[in-house]
């Protein structure tokens, strides 16, 4: 199967994996629909970063298949943008040339990208950053010019591996702003992966809710909140609602022990 054609749909099928004799994950199954933001949530070692990978095809299922576009994923997903947690920039690049890898790597048109990047610079508050290095730019700005590079080629599936957790709350509620903003302006199907239950319920349209490891899903949860959402969620009613319902799941799987 080709994967660079534009992806509509993914489908993971009973999927597990173990690591050795120890199960990490599943079975589990999962569809993100065309143009669908999904957020999946659960405590520490549940196999989060793992179901992503293997929904990317960087790594094989013990168990199960994944699908996309109605047909069974045998490599590596092309049409795909990835962030992990760390940036990944490359040091001895400035920032837009950090960017601009994707494009050299993919043989992309460097006039089309270059433009891209500059769109997504100006997108992301990055502006008079272009040329800074990695090392002169704030955490904050560091995981902007990481989603830029993983946007430039314009991926139909963006697939993210908690972005966020290694900012400051400030940061953090800013770049869930901007984040969904950019989500809006191009529908893209988003798998994101966190921890935390606000940053879930205020970029989600729906949210899968894992057990503890091997992670299993125990919860599926449709966020109907108005679009754009705030930066402060406890405006809406609905929120505490939400929120509620997961402390309570987590607490009935034992994540929390509160008396």
């Amino acid at each position: 199967m080709k994967h660079d054609s534009r992806c509509r749909s993914i489908v993971a099928s009973n999927v597990a994996k173990n690591y050795g004799d120890i199960l990490a994950l599943g079975p589990v199954n999962v569809k993100i629909d065309e143009g669908e933001f999904v957020s999946v949530l659960g405590p520490s070692g549940c196999g989060k970063s793992t179901l992503m990978l293997i929904i990317a095809g960087l790594l094989e299922p013990t168990v199960g298949f994944v699908e996309v576009n109605g047909k069974l994923l045998e490599s590596p997903m092309t049409d795909v943008g990835v962030v992990f947690q760390d940036h990944l920039l490359l040091e001895f690049r400035t920032a837009i040339q950090n960017v601009l890898l994707q494009q050299e790597v993919r043989g992309l048109d460097r006039k089309v990208s270059v433009q891209r990047a500059k769109e997504l610079f100006k997108t992301l508050g990055l502006t008079g950053a272009e040329e800074r290095y990695p090392r002169q730019l704030s955490g904050g700005m560091q995981q902007r010019v990481s989603i830029a590079r993983a946007l430039v080629h314009d991926p139909a599936v963006l697939l993210m591996d908690e972005p966020f957790g290694a900012l400051d709350i400030i940061s953090r509620t800013q770049m869930r702003h901007d984040l969904e903003r950019l989500w809006m302006e191009s529908r893209k199907s988003v798998v994101f992966i966190t921890h935390s239950i606000e940053e879930a319920i205020g970029l989600s349209d729906r949210i899968i809710v894992m057990s503890n490891s091997p992670g299993r899903i125990v919860e599926e949860i449709r966020i109907d909140l108005p679009r754009p959402r705030p930066a402060y969620l406890g405006k809406y009613p609905e929120f505490a609602k939400f929120a509620d319902e997961i402390y309570k799941t987590f607490e009935a799987l034992g994540v929390y022990h509160f008396k």
